[in-house]
């Protein structure tokens, strides 16, 4: 890949179930955290290219390859040339369905994978983990709308701020362990 500049994709969830901050208790009475029981999930993938440029998409149904396919056709529609998008080996990366699409766009986009078992190689990572320590600590969702808002809110900051660079490793990184990744590619 000399010479080239790829992007890192992932995709990350969030559920009503998840842990967001802490509470506290009385000595010896375990704390009791109210939900609402109901089951909903937001989806989010994003992609961050070498020089700091993210693509996104918020989706609240599952997972799967055709969802996979409508990010891969958003994000060629953005660059006229070739996309080189490393992604990790999430089975809906390897799917038929996948597999095929890329066939049939083959001068438009490229995935090289990352090595088994090696998310600290995807800076993309470290963007998920902000988003999980950004949502709302004092607030659990009722619905699947609000934490839609929050993942939305929080992606749409991160497009605008400059340090996005600094996921790979820069002056301004929250962590400089993706700092291979960028003499890697």
């Amino acid at each position: 890949m000399a010479g080239r500049r790829p992007g890192l994709a992932d995709q990350v969830g969030i559920g009503p179930d998840q842990v967001t901050g802490r509470t506290w208790g009385a000595k010896g009475q375990t704390p009791i955290v109210r939900r609402t029981g109901t089951r909903f999930s937001v989806n989010a993938m994003s992609a961050i290219s070498t020089r700091g440029r993210m693509h996104l998409m918020v989706f609240t149904e599952l997972f799967d390859a055709k969802v996979m396919c409508r990010f891969f056709a958003r994000i060629v529609g953005h660059f006229d040339r070739k996309v080189h998008l490393v992604v990790d080996r999430q089975s809906a990366h390897r799917s038929k369905a996948v597999q095929s699409w890329l066939a049939e766009h083959v001068d438009e986009i490229e995935l090289p994978f990352l090595p088994s078992y090696s998310p600290e190689l995807n800076p993309d990572e470290l963007v998920n983990a902000d988003l999980k320590r950004s949502l709302s600590h004092t607030h659990r969702a009722r619905n699947q709308a609000e934490p839609a808002a929050g993942t939305c809110r929080f992606f749409r900051r991160r497009q605008r701020q400059p340090h996005i660079r600094g996921y790979f490793g820069g002056p301004t990184s929250p962590t400089r362990r993706s700092t291979v990744l960028s003499r890697c590619f």
